[in-house]
């Protein structure tokens, strides 16, 4: 099936298992955060962002830029979170359609629970499987990758 989709069956293969590391560390990630904090993985992505930002607080906007999300998407998780206590919404002074997204003292506790947690895991299923070498080569991988997605034809659809 993969050499009819054009794809080399070794290709298929490598793709298929970067899928499956992903999804695997995805779902220890999220299942520890939960047992931790009772947090999600967007949860502790909004939290980190917030917990290294400047007075705990961003615009919205520059938010959704941080994580790479589109602006709904922060607009829903940032309602769901502020009706949890992680986060509050705060009106910029400066600017009256600017909307500012601040750290709760209850998000920033959720935060420290979840965050030892966060990377023991990380350390369990991902770098500690990696020698020195592996390291090098994976991060010379994600970044070449992430690189080529910000390129100005990286979104283009091939036309037919």
């Amino acid at each position: 099936m993969s050499e009819a989709m054009g794809l080399d069956p070794a290709d298929w293969a490598m793709w298929r298992e970067m899928t499956a590391m992903r999804a695997g560390i995805e779902r220890a990630l999220e299942q520890r955060l939960q047992r931790d904090a009772g947090i999600s993985g967007a949860d502790f992505d909004v939290l980190h962002s917030l917990s290294v930002a400047v007075d705990n607080r961003l615009r919205a906007g520059a938010l959704a830029e941080s994580l790479g999300w589109e602006k709904s998407r922060i607009s829903h998780q940032v309602r769901r979170m502020a009706d949890r206590g992680l986060v509050e919404r705060a009106d910029c002074p400066t600017d009256l359609r600017g909307t500012w997204v601040v750290l709760t003292a209850s998000g920033a506790d959720a935060f420290a629970r979840a965050s030892c947690g966060y990377v023991e895991t990380l350390d369990r299923v991902l770098f500690s499987r990696l020698d020195a070498e592996e390291r090098v080569r994976l991060l010379r991988v994600a970044t070449t990758v992430a690189e080529g997605l910000l390129a100005p034809d990286a979104q283009a659809s091939p036309t037919r």
